[in-house]
């Protein structure tokens, strides 16, 4: 009887990217086993797909896309030899970020979602030659960033007159991963009663862009929007119908995955951006 089995230091299996991986390799055999090395391989990778009855943007390029390498890397944790029988304990130590390589990374944590996945692996491998079947073993671990990687400060208001401009102002205090862009979003939501339900729909109607590239950290951005005046009018929540707005403070990310959908909804959260959505009242003053 042979069992393999991968035992990490942290029962909750959660790691950062700038710290090493520790564990212990775990191998119980009935007799000893000669062995051609024992190898320890780290996968993270971000997969898309779409699964039974999704539709829409992704859909239409998820075919042609193929999964985004994050890490990948091998090491070997023992020279060929053998194993004793009985219980073997072989400790390791691996290093997820290597040194010289940029603080912002490429490492992203670990999600599971319906279209993307984000997911990281360790693999260990017992070679044994032509003669007789690799033994292996593989174990999920997690992901999580860098503490305090994201702070942004700020004011806008959620009512305006329809004759003044909609201003406020914004600070990105840290940001571990560099910025693309930051934009504000205006956005018309009108609802209609049908029977004894709500039907409801959010249109985007105006993109304001406040800042293009990697920001200064600490530096206050002003925010200063025209409403546009065919596109807007006072908030109205009557019986029947109801016109309403809001605002929406979006931040892109530089990232591998925003390449991918340069078009994406930008109303739809996204790993690759922050995004805050206020309600706004618009009024009319004079």
């Amino acid at each position: 009887m042979s069992e393999l089995e991968i035992k990490l230091s942290r029962s909750n299996r959660i790691y950062r990217p700038d710290e090493p991986l520790q564990g212990k390799i775990i191998t119980k055999f009935s007799s000893s086993v000669s062995h051609y090395g024992v190898r320890l391989s780290v996968n993270g990778s971000v997969n898309l797909q779409v699964r039974g009855g999704s539709a829409g943007v992704i859909e239409s390029v998820v075919g042609v896309l193929k999964p985004i390498t994050i890490v990948k890397r091998s090491v070997e944790i023992r020279p060929s030899g053998k194993i004793s029988s009985g219980t073997t304990e072989i400790p390791f130590s691996l290093i997820l970020k290597q040194p010289g390589e940029r603080k912002s990374g490429k490492f992203y944590e670990t999600f599971h979602g319906e279209d993307i996945s984000i997911q990281y692996l360790l693999t260990v491998e017992v070679a044994r030659g032509y003669l007789h079947k690799s033994l292996s073993a593989t174990l999920e671990f997690i992901i999580e960033s860098e503490k305090g990687g994201f702070r942004v400060s700020g004011r806008i208001p959620t009512q305006c007159s329809l004759s003044c401009a909609l201003r406020g102002e914004l600070t990105v205090e840290a940001s571990a991963l560099p910025i693309q862009s930051i934009d504000i979003h205006l956005l018309r939501v009108e609802s209609i009663l049908v029977g004894d339900r709500i039907a409801s729909e959010t249109s985007l109607i105006q993109t304001t862009q406040i800042a293009d590239g990697d920001i200064s950290r600490g530096l206050t951005l002003p925010i200063y929007v025209l409403l546009p005046r065919l596109l807007t009018c006072p908030s109205v929540l009557a019986g029947p119908f109801s016109i309403e707005f809001k605002v929406s403070i979006v931040i892109n990310f530089q990232s591998e995955l925003s390449k991918l959908h340069p078009k994406s909804d930008p109303r739809t959260p996204r790993l690759w951006l922050a995004m805050e959505t206020l309600p706004l009242e618009l009024v009319r003053t004079r």
